[in-house]
């Protein structure tokens, strides 16, 4: 059994508890007593010099702990001071050390920057979930999901003023694509091997539609690749453990984009 198939079964058993515990129609009677309008995450990316999506992320399934005793307040700020174009915010707890505090303690400490709620949206619940705790953008990845759920459930965030990112990896995704996906995330890192590989995501974007806004996610650490990125037509480019892993976060990607 590949790792993001171990990751889903897990994931699924924690959402069949949460629905025990709050009731999707509870989920639903509470965002009217919060509501709050969304921070464009691709329209962030689209003006960014950048283009940095900087994550907060403790841990990993293929590293172990990464920082883990980090304060999330003072990360994703320093972040947001360095010029982050948009934050993302893991939420799964057995394999990436992340949790829902971490994120709403994200939301209360970021003024201006979209926040990505970063997690394995395998159903709808999932998304009241994160309109409920302030995310701008949620992310559905293709590998996950059928294709009728991917399309469902683009609708569903939209209707609750969400972004969606469509995560893909393979060729075989691109049949995936919902036409009304905000952005097109391609994934350096193979979710069932975890190996990377930078000219595979060249390729399969130059397939990708024109008219989608592309990111770049996962294994990336060097200036020179996400230049070699941008201009192959990339935008966005999601780095969390390149910064993570060092004492100082926000520094760190200070000095990254000083470097591009």
């Amino acid at each position: 059994m590949h790792i993001l198939d171990t990751i889903c079964r897990s994931k699924r058993l924690e959402i069949a508890g949460q629905k025990k515990e709050v009731l999707i129609s509870g989920l639903k009677d509470s965002l009217s007593l919060k509501p709050r309008k969304k921070v464009s995450f691709k329209q962030a990316l689209a003006v960014s010099e950048s283009g940095i999506i900087a994550e907060f992320k403790r841990k990993s399934p293929s590293k172990g702990w990464i920082h883990q005793d980090a304060d999330v307040t003072l990360v994703v700020r320093s972040y947001e001071e360095a010029g982050a174009a948009a934050i993302s915010c893991l939420t799964d707890e057995p394999f990436f050390g992340g949790s829902f505090t971490d994120f709403e303690k994200a939301r209360k400490a970021i003024g201006h920057v979209p926040l990505l709620r970063k997690d394995f949206i395998l159903d709808e619940y999932q998304l009241y979930q994160s309109k409920l705790m302030g995310a701008d953008v949620v992310l559905l990845i293709a590998a996950c999901l059928t294709v009728d759920e991917i399309f469902r459930f683009t609708a569903i965030a939209h209707e609750l003023d969400m972004e969606v990112l469509l995560e893909i990896h393979e060729e075989s995704e691109l049949s995936s694509i919902c036409p009304d996906a905000d952005v097109i995330g391609i994934n350096n890192r193979n979710l069932k091997t975890f190996n990377t590989d930078i000219r595979h995501t060249i390729d399969l974007a130059s397939r990708v539609p024109k008219q989608f806004l592309k990111i770049s996610e996962s294994g990336l650490s060097q200036p020179e690749t996400v230049i070699q990125l941008r201009q192959a037509g990339f935008r966005g480019f999601l780095m969390g453990e390149n910064f993570m892993k060092t004492n100082d976060p926000g520094k760190s990607l200070r000095e990254f984009i000083q470097k591009l």
